[in-house]
């Protein structure tokens, strides 16, 4: 649930990047928080307990502001491993946007569709239709040997049809491009919604 600071006049957002464990959610987090650059960033901070969880905000340069308020994204990761089930409800409690980072290798099929029913559960008991949020999918690790088809992806998680993007976030590639097709869903409910 977005946040607005009169004081600063800015808008606080909440994004949360989620997907089966090591699927790439830290590394995509990892490579924005690198490409963000000057002061419109906080220290990157990692939960203690875990060494999972990341947490950051930061001002996008690539987006306007909403009735003369600045927008900043407080992005977060969530452990995917099941061990740390409390944890992930916790941090997706308000969230304004979701990344699902997939995992691409096709021995991961089942993780993913795991992952995303547990998110899907997690959001329906805070009252939340994921078939209606903000969230852009990011098919990651596409340079594996072994890679499910696209396609066939596509019909396992992305049932709804919304944006999807091929990744391999060691390098960057279709990271930021996914981030920033998700910043404009939700500014889009943001406005749509009156919030």
């Amino acid at each position: 649930m977005s946040f607005i600071n009169y004081d600063n006049k800015e808008i606080n957002f909440k994004v949360v990047y989620v997907g089966p464990g090591l699927s790439g959610k830290t590394t995509s987090l990892e490579y924005i928080y690198i490409k963000t650059k000057g002061k419109s960033k906080a220290k990157m901070v990692r939960q203690e307990a875990n060494e999972r969880t990341l947490f950051f905000d930061f001002i996008p340069l690539f987006l306007s502001e909403v009735n003369g308020f600045k927008t900043r994204f407080h992005a977060y990761t969530v452990p995917g491993q099941v061990l740390y089930e409390d944890s992930r409800n916790l941090i997706l409690k308000g969230v304004d946007g979701i990344v699902f980072v997939a995992d691409s290798a096709i021995e991961q099929m089942e993780a993913n569709i795991r992952s995303l029913e547990g998110l899907k559960e997690s959001l329906q008991d805070q009252g939340v239709n994921l078939e209606k949020f903000p969230i852009v999918f990011q098919y990651n690790k596409r340079d594996a040997k072994h890679a499910a088809n696209l396609e066939e992806m596509r019909k396992l998680l992305n049932t709804f049809g919304a944006p999807d993007f091929e990744s391999i976030a060691t390098k960057g590639q279709g990271v930021f491009e996914a981030f920033k097709e998700l910043a404009k869903k939700v500014l889009a409910d943001f406005v749509k919604t009156g919030a």
